[in-house]
């Protein structure tokens, strides 16, 4: 709040030297600092005995007043104070000016290269990951069962209810929308055969990733990152401790092992919702049940949860790749857990493209 009892600043030049007096603040100092810096050119003595108070930017229009030649006298001790508090900052080394913008073509050939090293990372990450996995293999007892259990149970048993919920709905849905277009052609019979194809093919393998990603995706970047962050990481590799032996593997296998399970939730539980539908449209269950055993094979249900450990690899492959390449900043743990979400995603859309025109290939 402003003092009124201050006295409003002000200065008067008397040859070669410049008196001032008044409070020096902030607020008051606006209309004062060119007319000030204007009149102080060539003044030998800068008087501040007058100056009542004086905060940060009145420092700085007393030493840019007085200049490199002029001398300061009568100010108070906590003038003094402020003042050389002002002229260390002012004297410490400025931060770097930005970087001029690249032309075009240099930014492009940047960015290429970013990329580049992106990829060449993920390839050593992979890399790392393969080897100690077959390291592992051959002595078992590397694997820490303990921390491999407890990522089963929150990525897999905490993720069920979840699963459940959206595959019901997701195969109340389908029914639904099924039976609007199929009963046009009275070939409503037909929906169980539809639903249950989609969903042992397609969209249970690709619902379930999308689950994964989401809670166990991002939180392994988001722990692993912040271990990142913390300098944990670092810890370890000092210590000879591998950070990817002891904190990526039991994730990748348990991602690995819960999407096949996980995928068989969304399966089963979208079937009994379609069934549900059916029912309430006069179609015995029976005749659900017999439409699926003729029209979902085990090749179908087999190529779903081939695909969804595939899924679940990559996911946690990414999650974990995204924590440990986590920055510094106080963005670093979210843009990890971002990342993470987006990679998993889009890497399982990439890989389900890929599987289907395999298994066309295949005839599967």
């Amino acid at each position: 709040m402003r003092d009124e009892a201050e006295e409003e600043p002000g200065f008067a030049r008397d040859g070669d030297r410049l008196a001032l007096h008044g409070a020096l603040t902030t607020e008051r100092i606006g209309d004062l600092w060119n007319p000030m810096l204007k009149a102080a050119r060539g003044v030998a003595v800068v008087d501040l005995s007058r100056v009542s108070a004086l905060d940060t930017s009145g420092a700085a229009l007393v030493l840019a007043a007085g200049g490199e030649a002029a001398r300061l006298e009568g100010a108070a001790q906590g003038v003094l104070a402020v003042l050389e508090r002002a002229r260390d900052a002012l004297a410490a080394p400025r931060p770097r000016p930005p970087a001029p913008p690249l032309p075009f073509i240099a930014a492009l050939g940047a960015w290429a290269v970013g990329r580049l090293r992106v990829a060449r990372d993920g390839l050593g990450f992979l890399g790392e990951a393969l080897v100690l996995s077959l390291a592992v293999l051959r002595h078992p007892r590397r694997l820490r069962i303990g921390d491999l259990l407890r990522h089963l149970d929150e990525a897999g048993l905490r993720a069920f209810p979840l699963t459940l919920l959206l595959g019901t709905l997701i195969g109340v849905i389908l029914a639904f929308q099924s039976s609007a277009s199929l009963r046009t052609f009275g070939a409503e019979i037909y929906i169980p055969a539809l639903v249950g194809v989609t969903l042992t093919r397609e969209l249970g393998p690709l619902i379930a990733a999308v689950i994964l990603s989401g809670r166990t995706g991002s939180a392994y970047a988001a722990e692993l990152g912040t271990m990142t962050v913390n300098e944990e990481v670092d810890a370890l590799r000092v210590m000879g401790i591998e950070p990817v032996a002891m904190l990526v593997l039991p994730r990748l296998i348990a991602g690995m092992l819960v999407m096949p399970v996980l995928t068989l939730l969304m399966n089963l539980s979208g079937m009994l919702g379609m069934g549900f539908i059916m029912w309430t449209l006069g179609y015995p269950v029976p005749l659900v049940t017999t439409q699926l055993q003729q029209w979902v094979t085990l090749g179908t249900l087999g190529g779903g949860l081939i695909k969804a450990a595939v899924f679940g690899l990559v996911i946690a492959g990414i999650g974990c790749r995204a924590g440990l390449s986590a920055g510094r900043g106080p963005r670093a743990v979210g843009d990890a857990a971002t990342a993470a979400v987006v990679g998993g995603i889009v890497a399982t859309v990439l890989l389900d493209g890929i599987f289907a025109v395999l298994f066309f290939r295949m005839a599967w």
